[in-house]
C-alpha cells in the first residue's frame, strides 16, 4: 500500500479491480480546503485515460511491475512470439498489447512490462525510434523540394510512412514508433 502523495509518473496501482499507470500527476494546495493529488491514469488493458483525485493520506494498492528486454521472433496468428533475453523462454504476446507493432521486424528488442506478483504480461513497448528500409515509394522529381510535401512510402514491415519527396526506394529511414512519423534518413 502506498499513500496518494507518493504517486509519480510510471507508478502502477490497482483500483476497482483494474491496473492503471500514472502518466501525469499534480500536487494541489488550494487556498481553502484540503490538499489533494490530481492524476491522469492510463488503463493497462484498453489504454483509456481517466482523471482521478486522491486526498492526501489516502491509501492505494500499488503493483510491482518488472521491465525486461525480449526479442521479437515471429508472428503466430494474432500473437507475436518473443524470447526472454535472460532465460531464453519463448512467450506469446497478443498483437493488441504491443505498442508500435506495425514497425516491428524480426530480431527487434522490445521492453515487456509484467506484473511481478502474478507474472502476467501487461504490455510490450517498442523503442521510440527504429530504423527501417523503404521497399517501395514513387521516385522523386528534381525540383520538387521547394515545398514540405510528403509522399507515402512502404517500409520493410509492410507499414506505410509519409516521407519527404527526396527519399527513394532502398534508403534506410528512422521512424517514430508512437505515431509512425518520419524522423530522418540514416546515413
Amino acid at each position: 500500500m502506498i499513500n496518494a502523495q507518493d504517486i509519480k509518473n510510471g507508478t502502477c496501482i490497482r483500483m476497482d479491480g483494474r491496473l492503471y499507470f500514472c502518466i501525469e500527476f499534480l500536487h494541489v494546495k488550494p487556498g481553502k480546503g484540503n490538499t489533494f493529488m490530481r492524476t491522469k491514469l492510463k488503463d493497462v488493458v484498453d489504454g483509456r485515460v481517466l482523471e482521478r483525485r486522491f486526498n492526501i493520506g489516502e491509501k492505494l494498492e500499488d503493483v510491482r511491475v518488472e521491465r525486461r528486454p525480449y526479442q521479437y521472433l515471429y508472428m503466430d496468428g494474432q500473437d507475436a512470439i518473443f524470447m526472454n533475453q535472460e532465460t531464453y523462454d519463448q512467450v506469446p504476446i497478443a498483437h493488441d498489447l504491443i505498442t508500435g507493432v506495425d514497425y516491428m521486424k524480426e530480431g527487434d528488442i522490445v521492453e515487456v512490462v509484467s506484473d511481478a506478483s502474478t507474472a502476467t504480461i501487461l504490455f510490450a513497448e517498442m523503442p521510440v525510434k527504429t530504423q527501417l528500409e523503404i521497399t517501395y515509394t514513387e521516385p522523386g522529381v528534381k525540383g520538387d523540394t521547394a515545398t514540405n510535401t510528403l509522399k507515402p512510402a512502404t517500409v520493410e514491415t509492410g507499414a506505410t510512412v509519409r516521407v519527404p519527396l527526396f527519399v527513394n526506394t532502398g534508403e534506410i529511414i528512422e521512424v517514430d514508433t508512437r505515431d509512425g512519423s518520419y524522423q530522418g534518413r540514416v546515413r
